[in-house]
C-alpha cells in the first residue's frame, strides 16, 4: 500500500450542533502509518472530530481526505476507515467468531471465506481458542480484543479508536496499551486514538494532537509537545509542568527541573505548602510571589537526604535554559 493511500487530511473541518460550534475549521494532515493521540479535556471537540472521520457524524463544512480522496459524504463503509467504539458495541447472542465476521456477513461474504479471516484476526489479537464463547463470558480486555478484531477484518487504511482503554481497570489499561501499540506496528497502517489521559497519549503515540475549545492548540511528536509546549493550556494539560508569570513574560517550567534550596540562595524565595511521597519521586508543592504555586518533583533520595515540611521557607533554583517561553 503506498503512503499516499494512508495520508490522511482534515481540510477546515466544522461540526456545528444548532448554535454550538463543536469543531472550528480544523486542519490537520496525519502522518501515514503512524499511531496518533487526540488529546484534550472532555467537550473540547476530539471525539467529534474522530465520529467525522469515521463518518457516524455528518459535517457541517470541509472536507475529510483519505489518500486524496474526499470521503465526507461516503457511508461509513465505504470510506476505507474503521472505528472501535468506547463500549465496544459486540453482539451479545453472537459468539466471538461471528461478532468479528459480521460486517463481512452483511457484505454478502461466503461463509467459508468469512470463518477463514475471522480465524485469522482472532490469531492476531491472540483469541483463537475463544472463538466459540458469547461476549458475557469473556474478560474486559478479551472483549477489547474481539471488537478489535471485528474492527480489522475489514482491512482498514486507518482505524479510529474513541476512548479504548477507559473502560478497564488500571492494570489492564497498561498492558493493553502496549499491545495496542506492537499491533499497530504489524500491520503498518494508521491508528487515530482518542484519550483525556495524557500518560496513555505519551505511551502510545508517535504524534500529539492536542484539542481545546474546538480547534487544535498544538501538535507533533509526542516528546516535542511534552517538552515544548506552546501555551499554558498545553504545559497544564499535559501536565509536568509549572505554569508561572514572572517580571518578563510566562513560562513552563517542568517540574524535575527544579530544585529546592535554602532562603536566599535560589531564583527566588517560597514556602511550603504540600510535600507528597510518590514511590520514586517527591512532589514538593510551594507557594512563591503573586499566590502562584510552584511544584518540584525530586528523586526521593535526594529529598530524604534533606527532608522539608510543610510551612517551611525554602528557595527555588533552576537551570535558566529549563525556562521555556509560552506564546499564550
Amino acid at each position: 500500500m503506498s503512503a499516499l493511500s494512508d495520508d490522511l487530511e482534515l481540510v477546515k473541518v466544522t461540526k456545528r450542533y444548532g448554535a454550538t460550534v463543536a469543531v472550528d475549521a480544523v486542519n490537520h494532515h496525519f502522518k501515514p502509518n503512524s499511531y496518533t493521540c487526540l488529546l484534550g479535556p472532555s467537550g473540547c471537540g476530539k471525539s467529534s472530530t474522530l465520529r467525522m472521520m469515521a463518518g457516524h457524524e455528518s459535517i457541517s463544512d470541509g472536507s475529510i481526505l483519505l489518500g486524496g480522496k474526499d470521503i465526507s459524504h461516503l457511508p461509513p463503509a465505504k470510506r476505507g476507515t474503521a472505528m472501535m467504539f468506547q463500549n465496544y458495541a459486540l453482539f451479545p447472542h453472537l459468539s466471538v467468531a461471528e461478532n468479528v465476521a459480521f460486517s463481512l456477513k452483511m457484505k454478502g461474504i461466503d461463509p467459508g471465506e468469512r470463518a477463514k479471516k475471522a480465524g485469522e484476526m482472532l490469531e492476531l489479537v491472540d483469541l483463537s481458542a475463544l472463538a466459540d464463547r458469547l461476549p458475557d463470558q469473556l474478560s474486559g480486555g478479551q472483549q477489547q480484543r474481539v471488537a478489535l478484531a471485528r474492527a480489522l477484518i475489514t482491512r482498514p487504511q486507518a482505524l479510529l479508536l474513541d476512548e479504548p482503554l477507559s473502560a478497564l481497570d488500571p492494570f489492564l489499561r497498561i498492558r493493553m496499551r502496549s499491545e495496542l501499540k506492537k499491533l499497530q506496528r504489524e500491520l503498518g497502517i494508521s491508528f487515530l486514538h482518542v484519550t483525556h489521559g495524557q500518560d496513555e497519549a505519551l505511551a502510545l503515540a508517535d504524534e500529539i494532537v492536542v484539542m481545546n475549545n474546538a480547534v487544535i492548540e498544538q501538535a507533533g511528536p509526542a516528546r516535542e509537545v511534552f517538552n515544548a509546549p506552546k501555551t499554558a493550556f498545553v504545559a497544564q494539560f499535559m501536565g509536568g509542568h509549572n505554569v508561572i508569570a514572572l517580571a518578563d513574560g510566562k513560562y513552563a517550567l517542568r517540574s524535575d527541573a527544579v530544585r529546592l534550596t535554602d532562603v536566599g540562595s535560589g531564583k527566588m524565595d517560597a514556602h511550603i505548602t504540600a510535600v507528597e511521597y510518590q514511590g520514586t519521586h517527591v512532589s514538593v508543592l510551594a507557594r512563591i510571589a503573586g499566590d502562584q504555586e510552584v511544584t518540584a518533583l525530586l528523586p526521593d533520595d535526594v529529598f530524604f537526604a534533606k527532608p522539608r515540611n510543610p510551612g517551611e521557607p525554602i528557595g527555588l533554583l533552576w537551570d535558566q535554559e529549563n525556562l521555556h517561553t509560552l506564546t499564550m
